[in-house]
């Protein structure tokens, strides 16, 4: 069982438009669409979509849009009563492939919602192979929530494995000791061992044009001062794995970019799927990069299926 966690979950709202994005302008799209998203949600939607077993647990009242929708997709889903509707995010994409977000905040979990919340995630990990941090947290929960809730499920050895998967403050708060995977961006992973936001950019172009030594030094830094795997995406130049028993970097197949919303989120759905499966961590990784590839793909925040896979134009390389 993966169970996933999404403190912040979101409708999704999607607008396609036939041309590019002009600002101050009246647009008339050519397509749109509404889906349950928030990052844990699109990775439970993603492993049901595989056929492997998962929960989505959020804050959300019964009869939110949300959960009407994560029940015709036959995801299932453990919601927290919490008095108001889930945020609406606004994602607009344009032929080109470039996507534009505009997130709301999201509303602020009273003190009893988010022990309510806390209590069952603890007991939906009860048994699971893993659990995964996904996204933003909403206001109301302190920046380290995250790691608070690792130490409760007492992370390590006995309790499930725990993956995170967010950005800022909470990211950097959870980068501790018995987390047992970090997915940070190259950005993301750049703030991580202090190099600023700036020098994310950098990682990124540098891998791209196939020097990967400065991805790898910082990826392994954060191995070391976690002892966490590190599954660090780096956009069209695939994505780099480092563990306990060594390094790879993943190529992704060629493609055409539609949208990269949930990329990132269907990465990690990636990984656990073929962890879940007994695979070794050459093929975990190349299941990730080939998920993050397939939802590239795909128009808006569009779910991958296996059908959607092209892993055997992933190279891996290890390092």
């Amino acid at each position: 069982m993966i169970v996933t966690v999404t403190a912040n979950p979101s409708l999704d709202r999607l607008v396609v438009l036939g041309g590019p994005l002009r600002r101050g302008a009246v647009h008339r799209a050519e397509g749109a669409a509404v889906d349950p998203g928030g990052k844990g949600v699109n990775v439970s939607r993603v492993v049901h979509a595989a056929g492997e077993g998962t929960v989505a647990v959020l804050p959300a009242d019964q009869g939110d849009p949300l959960l009407v929708g994560l029940s015709r997709l036959g995801v299932p889903a453990i919601p927290v009563p919490v008095g108001h509707e889930v945020r609406s995010n606004i994602t607009v994409t344009e032929p080109d492939g470039t996507t534009t977000k505009l997130n709301a905040p999201g509303a602020r979990l009273a003190p009893e919602a988010a022990l309510a919340l806390e209590d069952a995630i603890v007991a939906a990990a009860d048994g699971a192979a893993w659990l995964a941090l996904c996204g933003s947290l909403p206001p109301g929960l302190p920046d380290d929530w995250y790691a608070r809730l690792s130490e409760r499920l007492g992370a390590g050895p006995g309790g499930p494995r725990i993956a995170v998967d967010t950005s800022g403050p909470a990211l950097a708060a959870s980068a501790v000791r018995g987390i047992a995977l970090l997915k940070p961006n190259a950005e993301e992973l750049a703030e991580l061992v202090g190099r600023g936001a700036e020098a994310g950019a950098e990682l990124e172009s540098r891998a791209a044009a196939g020097d990967l030594g400065p991805v790898r030094q910082a990826a392994d830094e954060l191995h070391r001062a976690t002892g966490a795997s590190v599954l660090a995406t780096l956009g069209a130049a695939g994505a780099l794995l480092v563990t306990d028993e060594g390094a790879w970097v993943a190529a992704p197949p060629p493609i055409t970019v539609r949208s990269t919303v949930g990329a990132g989120d269907s990465s990690l759905a990636g990984y656990l799927i073929a962890h879940a499966r007994g695979a070794d961590a050459p093929q975990r990784l190349s299941l990730a990069v080939a998920y993050g590839a397939a939802a590239a793909a795909l128009p808006g925040t569009q779910a991958p299926r296996p059908e959607d896979l092209a892993v055997t134009d992933v190279r891996v390389t290890a390092l």
